[in-house]
Formats: structure tokens, sequence, C-alpha cells
């Protein structure tokens, strides 16, 4: 009874752990505007024209989710069928198993996407297209406040460039995949598949950094820095967070390749000191 109750406090502890990542992400665009910034009206930075995405917001919601729940959830799935992960939980040993890789992977889909909106809403930079949103009757020189008339939820996202949310989020997603398929896909037949898996996850995360320049939905500045903040949060929250890298036995920490080669270390051999003082023909050889 104890035990249970216990259980129950820990998964009351990681839902509140995961909404509170999320709060700063809910209040900044829910109650906060972004930070107005001047701009120059000669700058042809912000001056491209207005474009529809290439990746939309739900297209990539799609996938991310997809591949999240397909992965993770064969992963878990497979290891615990072949008995090489089990969990301390009197609960199903798959669910307890997917309960905390899916928890631990909103959880720091929640930091990113906070870290991403702190950053957007304290910074206020202009998007490529920002001219084409805002629309200004009249525009010269520097202006602190600019006079826009078009739609304003649509320039109130026109000033939330830095950095991409996109490439943010989505490199988190994808990497976290990536890093997770490293950790449990350690089968010998899995050599090449695995670096496969995670080549096409990390590169539709690039891809779609790419699309938001191409689209002027974001300068270049601000995918990169999405890219490496999305990729730092994932690694973090893989290593520090997870226990995907945690050692439970010889099988499951180190991949058939590393245990062939320890048997091989162990095997009798002689040694290279007995080669170097014995000759081909069995003679003791002279220094």
């Amino acid at each position: 009874m104890k035990d249970s109750k216990r259980n129950k406090l820990f998964v009351l502890m990681d839902v509140f752990s995961v909404i509170v990542a999320c709060l700063p992400s809910v209040i900044l665009n829910s109650i906060y505007q972004p930070y107005h910034r001047g701009v120059y009206c000669d700058d042809q930075s912000i001056k491209y024209p207005l474009k529809p995405d290439t990746i939309t917001l739900g297209l990539m919601a799609a996938v991310t989710i997809s591949c999240t729940v397909i992965i993770i959830s064969s992963g878990e799935a497979y290891l615990v069928y072949n008995k090489k992960l089990q969990s301390n939980s009197a609960f199903n040993h798959y669910v307890a198993a997917l309960y905390k890789a899916l928890g631990t992977f909103l959880f720091g889909a929640a930091v990113s996407q906070s870290l991403t909106d702190l950053a957007k809403f304290t910074i206020g930079r202009p998007r490529p297209n920002f001219f084409s949103v805002c629309a200004p009757k009249v525009c010269k020189g520097y202006v602190s406040e600019i006079n826009c008339t078009g739609n304003f939820n649509d320039v109130t996202e026109s000033r939330l460039s830095f950095y991409s949310g996109h490439s943010s989020f989505g490199m988190y997603c994808m990497l976290f995949l990536a890093l997770y398929v490293q950790a449990r896909l350690r089968a010998k037949w899995a050599r090449l598949l695995r670096p496969t898996i995670q080549f096409f996850l990390v590169a539709f995360a690039v891809y779609v950094g790419y699309t938001r320049v191409s689209d002027y939905k974001h300068h270049w500045s601000d995918v990169l820095v999405g890219l490496l903040q999305g990729a730092v949060v994932a690694i973090l929250t893989v290593h520090y967070v997870s226990d995907f890298f945690k050692c439970r036995a010889i099988t499951h920490c180190s991949s058939p390749e590393t245990v062939e080669s320890d048997m091989l270390e162990r095997k009798p051999s002689l040694r290279v000191g007995e080669v170097e003082q014995n000759n081909h023909y069995g003679y003791r050889g002279t220094v």
C-alpha cells in the first residue's frame, strides 16, 4: 500500500514538473506582447515578400508526433517483450516503460519551447517579411514605434523572429529520437539501420530550418541558434533526465560488436614479449 502511494506521488510530481516547465511559454503567449524593437525604414533584410509556409505547423506536428509515438512505443515494446527492459513498478512493465520515456520527452519539449518563447518575446526581432505584414502608411529613417496597418495578430507574430521555434522544436524532437534509437536499438542486425534512421530524423529537422529561411520567416541566424538550442536541450535531457543509457546488463549496455571483441580479448594469447624473444625456429633470441 505504501509503495502504491509513493508511486502515485512520483507520478504527480512528474506531471507537476512538466506543467511548470510549460508555464513560461503559456504565460508569454497568452498575456504578454513581444518587445517592440525600432526599425530602419530602409532595412532591406526585413522587406522580403510574404510567402506561405513550406512546412506548416500542422505538418510539423504530425511528423514529430507520429515519429515519436511510433519509435518510442515500438522500441519500448521490443525491449520489454525480449526482457531486456524491466521496471520496479508493480504496474504493467510496458506501460511503466512507455510512461517514463514519453514523460522525459514531454518534459524536454516543454523546456525547449519555453526557452524559445522567452527569447522571442524578450528580443522581439522583426521577421524578414516584417514590412509586408506591417504595411506602414509612412516610414522614413529610424522609427521606434512604427504605425502598422496590417492585421494586429499577424504583426505581433512578425516580431517573433529570434530565434526559430520550428527549428528548435524540430531539432529537439528529432535529435531526442536519434539518441533514443542509439541507446535502445543495439542489435547486431541494426548496425546500418540505426544510423540510417538517425540520418533521416536529423535531416528532417535541418530541412525545416532551411525552409524557414527560404520562406522569409526567419533570418539565417535565427535558424542556426534554434537548431543549436534544440540540440543542446535534447542532449541534456537524454543524458541527465532519462535513463536510456543506464547500464543494466552487458547485453544492453554494450553493442554485440563490443561484447564480441571483449570475449576475444579474454582468450589466452601469446604475449608480445614472448614473440619478440623467440624466433620462428623455437630458439631463444639474443637482445
